[in-house]
This record gives C-alpha cells, sequence and structure tokens, in this order.
C-alpha cells in the first residue's frame, strides 16, 4: 500500500506503552499509517537530516509528512471500558446517594426518557461528539432497554467513526414499572435484534493481508445490566446466546457496592458468589467486562483470573457514590486484566483522564491505609497491591490495558506495526489556552537532544494531571481524523 495517496507520515514525539512499568518515549520517531489506517512500520530516533533518507528505505518518496510541533506529541486513544451512554445528562447530580438509591432516584428515571425517540437522537449525537472529543477512541457503552433508542446510538457511534461495544440493556426484574423489560423472552428478541442491527452497519473490510484480521469499528455487546436486575431465566438464555458465538463481548456490573452484593446474594442462593452467577449462567469469559469490583472475596478474584475476564476500574464512580476503592493493585499482582472506565453518571466526568486521576489517588489511599491499618502491611517493593501507581501503570491501564479487557490488544493500545492508529495529538503548548498545564511555550530555549526524552516524560506526566479536551488536538480512530480540539476550530 505504498504511495503518495495511501500514506500518512508522523515525524515527531511518540509515547507508547509497553507494560505496567514502561513505555517509550521518542522525541523523533517515525510512523507510517497506510490506506486502511492501520500501521505500516514504526522507527524511533530518525533525526532530521534521516528523514527524507528513512523514507526512501520504507518505499516512500515524495510523501507529505506531518511533523509534530514542539511540545506536541501522539500516544494511542484512551479506551472506556465502561460508561453509559443515556446518563450523561446527569452528570455531576446524585452524588449524595448510594448506588441502589442512585438507580431509584436519579438514573432510571433518566434512562426512562429515552423511549422518545427524538430525544435519544438529540441527546446521542452530543453524548458520543463528547466522548470523543474527550480523547476517548474505543468506548463500552450501555444504552437503555429500548430497542430503537439504541440502535440510534449504534448509528451516531458509526457515523461519527469511533470505535465502540454497543449494549442494550437486558433488565426484567427489580426495576420501575414504567421502566422494566415484559419478560426474558421479549428481552431476548430485542437482544437478537440490536446485534442483528449492529452486525449489518459494518460490512467486513475489503480482504488483505493488513485488514483480515481486524474487526468492525461498531460492535454489539451483550449487557446485562446486573445480576439483580435479571431473572435466571433470562441469564440463562443470555449464556446460551453467549455460548453460540464466543466472539461476543459481555459487560455487566459486579460487587460495586455492598448492599448490592447482599442483595444478589439473596436472590442467587444456589451460587457461591456474585461472581459465582455469572459464572453458573456461562457469562464468565475471556471477554466479559466485570465494571467496578470494589468487593470481591478471594475465590472471586481466583475466579475472575481462571475465567480470564476483565474488570473496569471506575474510581471517580466509586469515590463519588461512596461505594469504596477497588484494590487494582493486589489485581494487577494477580495477572487480572484491567482497564479504565469512566462510568458516568456514577462518574462526574467523560474523561479518562480524569479516570487516570482518581485511579492514581485511590490507589495512594489504599496505600496510605496499609501503612496506618492494625496490621501496617505495606506494599511489596515489587508489586503493585498497596503501592502507588507509576505513570506507566496509569498509561497503560487507559490504552492497552483497556484493549485487552475488551480483546481487542491485537488491534489497538498501542502503537506496533499492523495495528490500528488509534491515535491522540496532544498539545501541551501555551497555545493550547489551558491555563492547568505549565507547558511548552515557544521560544523557549533549544532543548539539547539528551533533554528532550526527560522533557517529554514531564509533558506527558502534565497532560495525566493537568490536561484537559484543549490539549487534545486531534483524535485519530483507523486513520481518520474524527475529533479534537482543532477539529472543530
Amino acid at each position: 500500500m505504498h504511495g503518495t495517496s495511501s500514506a500518512s507520515i508522523y515525524y515527531g514525539a511518540i509515547v507508547n506503552p509497553i507494560s505496567l512499568t514502561s513505555y517509550s518515549a521518542s522525541p523523533r520517531c517515525l510512523l507510517a499509517v497506510n490506506a486502511a489506517g492501520n500501521i505500516d512500520w514504526v522507527v524511533d530516533d530518525v533525526e532530521p537530516h534521516e528523514l527524507q533518507e528513512t523514507l526512501a528505505a520504507k518505499g516512500y518518496v515524495d510523501v507529505d509528512v506531518v511533523a509534530l510541533k514542539d511540545g506536541e506529541f501522539l500516544i494511542p486513544g484512551f479506551i472506556d471500558t465502561h460508561t453509559h451512554a443515556p446518563q450523561v445528562p446527569n452528570m455531576g447530580t446524585g452524588g449524595q446517594y448510594q448506588l441502589l438509591d442512585w438507580l431509584k432516584y436519579v438514573t432510571f428515571p433518566m434512562e426512562s426518557k429515552f423511549s422518545n425517540l427524538e430525544f435519544a437522537r438529540k441527546t446521542y449525537e452530543s453524548v458520543v461528539r463528547r466522548v470523543i472529543d474527550s480523547g476517548t477512541t474505543t468506548c463500552c457503552y450501555y444504552g437503555t432497554l429500548h430497542l430503537e433508542a439504541t440502535k440510534i446510538l449504534a448509528d451516531v457511534v458509526y457515523k461519527y467513526g469511533q470505535r465502540a461495544f454497543v449494549g442494550k440493556c437486558n433488565m426484567n426484574r427489580e426495576s420501575p414499572p414504567d421502566y422494566i423489560e415484559p419478560s426474558s423472552d421479549a428481552s431476548i428478541t430485542d437482544t437478537l435484534e440490536i446485534i442483528s442491527h449492529i452486525t449489518s452497519l459494518s460490512k467486513p473490510p475489503t480482504r488483505s493481508s493488513t485488514s483480515s484480521a481486524h474487526e468492525p469499528l461498531v460492535q454489539p455487546v451483550l449487557t446485562p445490566r446486573f445480576a439483580i436486575s435479571c431473572t435466571d431465566d433470562l441469564l440463562s438464555a443470555l449464556g446460551t446466546l453467549a455460548a453460540s458465538n464466543s466472539n461476543l463481548r459481555i459487560q455487566t456490573h459486579i460487587s460495586e457496592n455492598t448492599s448490592e452484593v447482599a442483595y444478589t446474594r439473596e436472590l442467587f442462593p444456589a451460587a457461591t458468589s456474585y461472581a459465582g452467577v455469572y459464572d453458573m449462567f456461562g457469562l464468565l469469559r475471556n471477554n466479559t467486562i466485570l465494571a467496578h469490583a470494589v468487593h470481591l472475596a478471594e475465590d472471586e478474584v481466583d475466579l475472575i483470573k481462571a475465567r480470564d475476564a476483565g474488570i473496569s476500574h471506575c474510581p471517580t464512580s466509586n469515590f463519588n457514590l461512596s461505594s469504596g476503592i477497588a484494590p487494582v493493585g493486589a489485581y494487577l499482582d494477580k495477572g487480572i486484566k484491567i482497564g479504565l472506565g469512566t462510568d458516568v453518571s456514577g462518574g462526574f466526568s467523560l474523561s479518562i483522564l480524569s479516570a487516570i486521576q482518581h485511579a492514581s489517588v485511590a490507589a495512594k489511599v489504599c496505600s496510605i491505609q496499609a501503612r496506618t491499618g492494625s496490621s501496617a502491611e505495606t506494599g511489596s517493593p515489587t508489586g503493585f497491591a498497596n503501592n502507588p501507581l507509576p505513570i506507566p501503570a496509569l498509561l497503560y491501564l487507559a490504552t492497552a490495558g483497556g484493549a485487552a479487557v475488551c480483546a481487542l490488544e491485537k488491534q489497538v493500545g498501542t502503537f506496533a506495526e499492523g495495528k490500528a492508529f488509534d491515535a491522540l495529538l496532544v498539545n501541551v503548548r501555551k497555545d493550547a489556552s489551558n491555563p492547568g498545564i505549565w507547558g511548552f511555550n515557544h521560544g523557549d530555549a533549544e532543548v539539547a537532544q539528551e533533554d528532550q526524552k526527560e522533557l517529554l516524560d514531564s509533558w506527558l506526566e502534565r497532560f495525566l494531571f493537568c490536561g484537559d479536551d484543549r490539549n487534545i488536538e486531534r483524535v485519530y480512530v483507523q486513520g481518520k481524523l474524527v475529533g479534537g480540539h482543532s477539529f472543530h476550530h
């Protein structure tokens, strides 16, 4: 796919997650994206005078190069592994409640409004635009229980070019009389129809060596809201549906709040645990996304690890609804896949940057509690439990970690040959007009070469803790510009 028309070449500072303990920061990196929107190759450390020679060696002649300015860098796009599109209008309200009352008084009344399709369309157009411009290139969306409104959500996501999983909630009990599915049969019928609608949106990409392994941008996801809202026969039918398609992702909630955990145990006496409920119905597997996991018992952690399911850590929401703090460090030490979720409107921000900041605070609170607790067990020097999360871990959870949770690790999450170019062009320059970032000012003295990597490290950290949508200059999904600050200005 070489040639002038088909390729995009980026040259400049690139930060690429490697693991929970390291990332690469290359101040002068050359990255090529082919016509299908996939990465052809990445070359670290190309001096300006080597540029043409390097391109020519790769078979690229007379090609336009997008040169990043000082104070700009590329990172993989953020992956939001858990959010509720219809709850965005409630953002920033209801923080006085805990989970079950919050659902009753704040959330269900808002979600029930999505039976009105005009309201649904107007709301979802705004929601998806905001999510993309916040830097989220892949998003796991819960819709409502309404089939037609959830089709609209999928259509809007597809139109705007975001990568996403869109699910219609299954909920046929323990829900308000005006916001509940009439039966498990009706729930399954609508679920099959939403799957078929979303599958028909994306025709498979043209078969070529680069794109054959890639899945469509918008995909369906089975969404039993949580165990409490589903009868045994509904969960059983969803398990049967899941068994018929091993590629179909599953998303639900687990152990967010202690009252919810207790009530779940009451409703499912036959199950060994909350995680055991999902396992009993065949809904716990390598592409299951479990949101929260704040109050898991040891045997549940082992079961989730054995099934290779992933956890979406939603610290903003867990603080806001007074749910507790998920011991994410301990889960990471066990080798469980973890990503970040905004969980709007339990969380009060659409931005994964907020989730990163609150994940950092949550880990620090765990480490403080461990130091001051009766057992005074500090974190082990080699593990993540009861220790603050380092910058590489925070970046990894927001990108590659989320990709693994979504079973998309072969496709997105890092910059590597053959992966999709889902990326953010971050701007920490003064002209981004974010007063919170002490960034790069044009006219700063030329930085010595050996200091440039250190400078890039500092830009990354400042962006993660002080950045917002003003610093997200461009958002790319599958090589295509789909949002960001300069997209609108």
